[in-house]
């Protein structure tokens, strides 16, 4: 756990490194089937393998939704904290195809952390999502979270 008396000397600092995550073929058929998006390129391996990819690939929705499964898995939350919530993105750009049957993972740096008062702590964190064995992320992003903390442990 991290003390909000310590987020100034992060800034800047990579904060954590998710293990990986598996982008199955299962997996993205049951977002298909959650988001009602079944296009070809990514539920019809037979049809995708004639597209530039070779083969289905993950939905970049998916790939960003396992965002917070890889935060909670490396980057440690404020002492303190009573929940976190989502606050949007700053930024975000899909920049590769995560194919079927990849791994993925997070790396995260914290770009900056703002007091909001009242023991609520705004943190901006450069998310950049790795394909295993690839040379280009799958994406990267500015995410926003806040963190509400019991005030007596701020210090």
């Amino acid at each position: 756990m991290t003390k909000a008396s310590e987020l100034q000397a992060l800034i800047g600092q990579e904060v954590g490194v998710s293990k990986w995550f598996d982008v199955t073929q299962a997996r993205i058929d049951a977002f298909a089937d959650c988001t009602e998006d079944h296009q070809f390129i990514h539920v019809d391996p037979e049809a995708a393998m004639a597209t530039p990819f070779g083969g289905t690939i993950a939905h970049g929705f998916l790939t960003l939704s396992l965002a917070s499964a890889m935060s909670y898995d490396a980057v440690a939350p404020l002492e303190g904290v009573s929940m976190g919530v989502n606050y949007g993105f700053d930024k975000l750009r899909f920049l590769a195809p995560v194919p079927a049957g990849s791994r993925i993972r997070g790396r995260f740096k914290l770009l900056s952390a703002d007091d909001k008062g009242g023991g609520r702590w705004l943190l901006k964190h450069e998310l950049t999502v790795e394909i295993d064995g690839a040379d280009k992320p799958a994406l990267i992003a500015e995410w926003l979270g806040m963190q509400m903390v019991d005030p007596k442990n701020e210090t």
